[in-house]
């Protein structure tokens, strides 16, 4: 008999017709969901009240709680099947996870009733009730969250994705309002969402994310050893999960801790906008202060922020900024502190700049007022400098008048800090001389702390005084000798020799007067160092030799050589050339007019730049061959007597050489393409060379050369192109990031910029691709390659005709694609590559069964135009007639792709096709030489077996395929082709060089290049004998 309190007037056998309206209202508005969870909580709450004793006093069966279960879930199952995307079904499951929550906050229904026995009386609750145990902590409310999810659970390994998604989308809604479950519950429900986190399906893994993150804050002692926590398997979901939809569903719901944090800001470089947008708006913006951020993250973050490509996301980056500067009551000297200016000056000022577009506000309130200066920090003055500049760049004149101090104060102002800045380097000095044991670490820091940030804001106010107005004459001449001074000291740190620089040439009437101040600071300098350096004994012949030979006429004695000088001098005088060397570099660099226009620089060469590219001080030697790389940019005769030197030490000296002369000789062939590239075969030997090299970053700044000089239109060459694509994909350079960033840029502009490019790379492409077959195959176990199918889909995209930008002056060249289908289905008709070899070189040309499923999976992506040109519609119809009838494909899966091709492309070129005759067409004289080769194959066809690319004559052995990458011979091969190449290369530059004899036999040669070409041809010596 059922038993019910006085106050229950509901009939359990009716549940199911009063839910049904409940959720039948709540699937069509949100508004609502409150009212009707009201609702149905009165129902809950009077079917709990609905109980059936038990016998033998066991206790109350729940009846009504059961009823009420039971007619729920089926409310819920009606909701399971919908596909993704109906309004209704989402609302229902918003509903549910209302009620479940309003549930949970009511607490328990029944007044002092609480059960033995739960909804179902099972052998487990009579063994506790057996034990003593009770469950009189487990209320209405529990009980019914508890079986929801155990019933959820059943639905998480379904076959169909809409069952799962929507499973996984209730758990998602409702877990944070389930409250306390048993530890078996949790383990289960745990368990199954990291299973659904690998789901094929991406929108069920984005529910399990969603799902997961609520269960974020595992007792690490509770787990098992090397079980990935909550925590964990999020980190790896965001980083690596291929769909943007589940990344930005663990980026939102990820909590943002010290293990999670690094991950989290890698997301300012996810592939994915909207991603990087969130980032900022909202994970970033929610952190309580940019303090907890270490610099190097903070710097990260407006770094990829606010150069980021999208923007949206510098937008989102530029408010993030503004929001900080609100956390310091708009002090921008407090934002700055968070940044490390010495190191990262570049990153501050676009943080800074951004304050200013975002905040306007901030950028009127700026002013620099007369205490402003007294105190300078290095936050100071850089936020003096870069308000100056902003103001320069919006054309606020009045604001930088307002802003900036007269000439003669600045000036006064630099001089006070240098002066500081030497008297604390000549303390250090006297530290470093005394017994190190004595000083202490810290104290030895801090000072070299207080160097740093002491010329850091020198140099920011060297960088003011360009902008200052030099219409005072007093001023000028205090900053003009101020600058001088500053430029002539030894003393000067090398970091501000360049800003000093900047002001001179500001100050300077014109690039000769520049030059000859510098000159003049550069001899003063060289006297100075050799003062103390004894002089050497009169010679005892009056004649001289030749500069940079030591040898004299037969019969001559030698002239004697100087006295001997003491290291501290030598290290001395090597300090102050480089010194030198540093003044002519950055004066070069800030000069246009030729060599013959300033005499002033023709001392320079014999007496300082050339004796330090003999010297074999590394640096001294590196900064002799910048100066020298410098000069060439501004005289040809240098340039073309210094060129062979610069290719030798970009081959053989150390890296730091060779990246400063790499750098050089594609500055000069982009300067001097008419000189260099008479002989345009032997320049581009060299450049194949040259891209020979074993260290990443020479290698990527010879790549980018290239890709310059091709891009330019400079060179033209299929070798040359073909070697980027391979190192482009070949696994060795795949940790070269600086290589793989220009190359990935390069490739699109370079094809889609004209169609003759276009045609380049449909030319490479059949050689190209057997290349990177061969080295595949030659990979060890442990290296991973990009699979060939990926291979066709870059050059399907290269070479699309649909992407070329339109030029004025070039036609469009829609047939690009035709004509490789013609290649390849050539190649399919021969059976072999159509590669080049060496005669020294033996390998198999002949197209797998692997590889023709690929090209012929390739036939079907090309862009074939339905105007094409009659000509090349025949031909191109003639080789997939001859292939289909005389060369079938023997492998499914390429014959069923290249038949779709077959019908599409005489879908396509009905009107071309339209009455044509393959025999009448072979007639034609002008195509007959294009046919013939199509009989040749097809002659023998009798011979053929099931592979027609192999041979079938009988061999007495089948030697095993050795990969070409690892041939023994093909090594040696290689080995003798680099020395010889390394032997030839002087004799093949020289030849170039001496194509134009005009220019090499002028008899007004200036003195100055002879001694360049002296000086080259003793080095070579030298290096030789190095």
């Amino acid at each position: 008999m059922v038993r019910k309190p006085k106050e229950a007037t509901i009939d359990i056998e009716e549940l199911p017709e009063l839910i049904a309206p409940i959720f039948q209202q709540a699937q069509f508005s949100l508004a609502n969901h409150r009212k009707n969870v009201v609702s149905l909580h009165k129902l809950h709450e009077q079917a709990a009240q609905v109980t059936q004793p038990l016998g033998k006093g066991k206790g109350l069966q729940l009846t009504g709680e059961a009823a009420f279960n039971k007619a729920f879930i089926s409310m819920v199952n009606r909701i399971l099947p919908i596909k993704k995307g109906v309004s209704q079904a989402d609302k229902s499951i918003k509903f549910v996870a209302a009620f479940v929550r309003y549930t949970s906050e009511k607490g328990e229904f029944v007044d002092g009733i609480f059960c033995d026995i739960l909804l179902n009386f099972t052998p487990a609750a009579e063994e506790k009730e057996k034990n003593g145990e009770t469950e009189e902590d487990e209320t209405t409310a529990a009980r019914f969250a508890a079986l929801l999810v155990k019933h959820l659970l059943r639905g998480f390994q379904a076959k169909d994705k809409n069952v799962r998604l929507r499973v996984l989308q209730c758990v998602a809604e409702m877990i944070s309002s389930v409250g306390e479950m048993e530890e078996d519950l949790y383990l289960a429900l745990r368990s199954a969402l990291l299973e659904r986190i690998r789901d094929k399906e991406t929108p069920v893994r984005v529910q399990a994310v969603i799902a997961l993150a609520k269960l974020q804050g595992d007792n690490p002692e509770e787990m098992e050893e090397e079980e990935q926590s909550v925590s964990e398997v999020l980190v790896d979901v965001l980083q690596y999960d291929p769909s943007p939809d589940v990344r930005r569903a663990a980026l939102l719901n990820i909590a943002a801790t010290k293990v999670t944090l690094d991950a989290i800001l890698s997301r300012t470089r996810d592939q994915d906008t909207t991603i990087r947008k969130l980032l900022y708006a909202h994970v970033l913006a929610g952190l309580p202060h940019p303090k907890l951020l270490t610099i190097a993250q903070r710097e990260e973050v407006v770094k990829n922020g606010l150069k980021d490509r999208e923007s949206s996301v510098r937008t989102a980056a530029g408010r993030l900024v503004g929001g900080w500067v609100e956390l310091f009551d708009g002090g921008l000297v407090e934002l700055l502190k968070m940044f490390d200016l010495i190191g990262s000056e570049e990153v501050a000022q676009e943080a800074l700049l951004s304050a200013f577009v975002t905040r306007p506000d901030l950028f009127d309130s700026v002013e620099f007022g007369d205490t402003y200066w007294e105190n300078l920090t290095p936050e100071k003055a850089f936020l003096a400098r870069v308000f100056v500049d902003h103001c320069i760049s919006i054309k606020d004149t009045s604001r930088v008048e307002s802003s900036l101090p007269v000439v003669t104060a600045l000036a006064f102002k630099i001089q006070h800090c240098y002066n500081a800045l030497l008297e604390l380097s000549k303390e250090m000095e006297a530290q470093d001389r005394e017994d190190s044991m004595e000083v202490d670490g810290d104290s030895q820091a801090d000072r070299e702390e207080r160097r740093s940030s002491m010329e850091f804001t020198v140099a920011q106010l060297l960088k003011l005084a360009v902008n200052l107005d030099y219409s005072d004459e007093i001023g000028r001449r205090k900053m003009f000798g101020l600058v001088r001074e500053m430029i002539g000291q030894e003393s000067l740190p090398e970091g501000l020799v360049a800003r000093c620089l900047d002001v001179l040439r500001k100050l300077s009437p014109s690039e000769r007067d520049l030059i000859r101040l510098v000159v003049e600071v550069v001899q003063e300098l060289r006297d100075l160092a050799r003062q103390d350096e004894p002089e050497p004994e009169p010679a005892v012949n009056g004649d001289e030799s030749q500069f940079g030979d030591d040898r004299t006429e037969e019969g001559r004695p030698p002239a004697p050589a100087p006295r001997e000088i003491t290291p501290e001098t030598q290290a001395r005088i090597e300090s102050i050339d480089i010194r030198c060397l540093a003044l002519c570099i950055g004066m070069l660099e800030r000069v246009n007019s030729t060599l013959q226009d300033n005499s002033a620089l023709h001392g320079l060469l014999p007496e300082l730049i050339i004796p330090s590219v003999r010297s074999k001080d590394p640096l001294l030697r590196e900064r002799g061959l910048t100066s020298l790389g410098l000069c060439s940019l501004i005289d040809k005769k240098i340039a073309l007597s210094s060129f062979t030197l610069f290719v030798q030490q970009a081959q053989v000296a150390t890296e730091e050489i060779k990246k400063r002369c790499m750098e050089t000789v594609f500055d000069l062939l982009m300067v001097y393409e008419s000189e260099f590239f008479k002989a345009e075969h032997r320049i581009e030997m060299l450049l194949l060379q040259i891209m020979d090299q074993d260290s990443p970053e020479v290698q990527a700044i010879a790549c980018e050369g290239v890709a310059k000089l091709m891009l330019s239109g400079i060179v033209a060459d299929d070798r040359l192109l073909r070697s980027l694509v391979i190192l482009y994909l070949t696994p060795e350079t795949e940790d070269n990031q600086a290589l793989r960033q220009c190359l990935s840029y390069f490739f699109p502009v370079y094809c889609y910029s004209s169609p003759l490019n276009q045609r380049r790379m449909q030319h490479i492409f059949l050689e190209t691709y057997w290349h990177l077959k061969e080295y595949r195959e030659s990979l060890d176990d442990d290296q991973e390659m990009i699979p060939p199918s990926q291979i066709t889909l870059l050059f399907v995209d290269w070479t699309d005709p649909q992407k070329a930008v339109e030029m004025k002056d070039q036609a469009p060249d829609t047939a690009v694609q035709a004509e490789l289908a013609s290649d390849i289905v050539k190649a399919l008709l021969i059976g072999k590559y159509p590669v080049q070899l060496e005669p020294d070189i033996r390998a198999d040309l002949s197209i797998s069964k692997d590889d023709k499923k690929i090209l012929c999976q390739m036939l079907g992506r090309l862009y074939i135009p339905a105007d094409l040109d009659n000509d090349k519609a025949h031909q191109l119809k003639i080789l997939t007639s001859a292939l289909t009838m005389h060369r079938p494909l023997k492998d499914t899966v390429s014959k069923n792709a290249f038949t779709k091709f077959d019908n599409a492309l005489s879908k396509t070129l009905t009107e071309q096709l339209e009455g044509f005759n393959e025999e009448d067409y072979a007639e034609l004289d002008e195509i007959r030489k294009r046919f013939e080769w199509t009989e040749d194959v097809l002659a023998d066809d009798s011979s053929e077996g099931e592979d027609y690319g192999e041979s079938h004559e009988p061999t007495p052995h089948k030697a095993r395929r050795v990969p070409r990458a690892r041939d023994p011979r093909v090594q040696a091969a290689r080995a003798t082709r680099k020395r010889k190449a390394q032997e030839e290369l002087n004799q093949e530059v020289d030849k170039m060089l001496d194509s134009d004899e005009g220019e090499g036999k002028e008899k007004d040669e200036d003195a100055e290049v002879e001694s360049v070409l002296s000086v080259t041809g003793a080095s070579d010596e030298e290096e030789d004998d190095e």
